[in-house]
């Protein structure tokens, strides 16, 4: 995942008809030394994809797409492991509730992707900020009755515990950490501004539409409207593929949601339906979660500004891994 240069029919190490040459010191695999001796491995099984023709090539990027995937989902994988776990294992009658277990453990993971440099200082302050918006929003909709946390807990303000930030701020590291692997460019990227006020009105509509109107059409036209001509161009492996970034959104929307239902699924927190007996969460929630979706976005983007895409530019010298 760092800069590996590759070349086909040079003079360096040959595979076949595809080489690799020297990787520069700005590999991104410098951030955590126990992988950076697994570059240079990565690097010439590339080559020898490569070398093997389209189709091998082609199942070798599928390969590094769920990889990056996955590095990008580590913090909310590791949070959705420990809904699970303790669901199944966690002893009922511990000293330590299972809310307060698992707040104390989300802050432990954080410590450690710090310390070990797989996340960076700019993504933990995206989480911290992803913390407070999240559980501002919890205190209120636990307030109106929208959901209930069962469980008692220690850490906890005003019913809701304290590790229920670190479920939102899962979301903002996701997509600080897909950006920087992927490597983002756009094209037809909104302003600033008026990406920042369609995000202050989802997010005062998730308070407001209990007492007025609730404008959530609007807002779906006011996303459609904004972004309907906006791509997203990613670097998988050696070019950037695109996808239209409403489309993003939506996909990244329906793997919330999924999660959602493990955590009601262990009954981590529940809606009002599923007290008494277990149900799936309903399909007008990944509504929500397509709108939230688009606040977490824009938060992201005012620490990764959106750098635009120019033909054969980024794909040109060194290929970001």
């Amino acid at each position: 995942m760092g800069l590996v240069s590759i070349r086909v029919k040079g003079d360096r190490k040959s595979f076949g008809t595809a080489t690799v040459t020297d990787i520069p010191t700005a590999s991104a695999a410098r951030l955590w030394r126990p992988i950076a001796r697994f570059v240079a491995i990565e690097a010439r099984v590339g080559a020898l994809a490569l070398a093997r023709g389209p189709l091998v090539a082609g199942v070798y990027e599928f390969l590094r797409f769920g990889i990056k995937q996955g590095w990008a989902c580590l913090f909310g994988g590791l949070l959705c492991a420990l809904l699970i776990g303790s669901y199944l294992f966690y002893p009922a009658q511990a000293t330590l509730s299972r809310y307060d277990m698992l707040t104390l453990s989300a802050v432990m993971i954080q410590v450690v992707l710090l310390a070990l440099r797989m996340e960076t200082w700019e993504e933990a302050k995206v989480i911290a900020l992803f913390h407070v918006v999240g559980t501002v929003m919890e205190i209120f909709k636990t307030a109106v009755g929208s959901w209930i946390y069962p469980e008692v807990s220690l850490f906890r303000i005003a019913g809701v515990p304290l590790f229920t930030g670190f479920m939102y701020a899962s979301i903002g590291s996701y997509i600080a950490r897909v950006w920087r692997l992927f490597d983002f460019r756009f094209t037809h990227h909104p302003g600033t501004g008026a990406t920042l006020l369609l995000a202050t009105a989802i997010y005062l509509n998730f308070f407001t539409h209990h007492y007025v109107t609730d404008i959530r059409l609007g807002l779906f036209a006011a996303t459609a409207l904004l972004f309907g001509r906006t791509w997203v161009y990613f670097k998988v492996w050696r070019v950037h593929r695109r996808m239209p970034l409403l489309l993003g959104f939506l996909l990244v929307a329906l793997f919330i949601w999924l999660a959602e239902n493990i955590g009601t699924g262990t009954r981590v927190w529940l809606y009002p339906n599923q007290v008494s007996s277990w149900a799936m969460v309903s399909w007008p929630k990944l509504g929500s979660w397509y709108l939230l979706m688009i606040v977490s976005y824009v938060l992201v983007s005012l620490v990764n500004k959106p750098e635009v895409y120019r033909h054969g530019e980024i794909e040109r010298g060194n290929y970001k891994q």
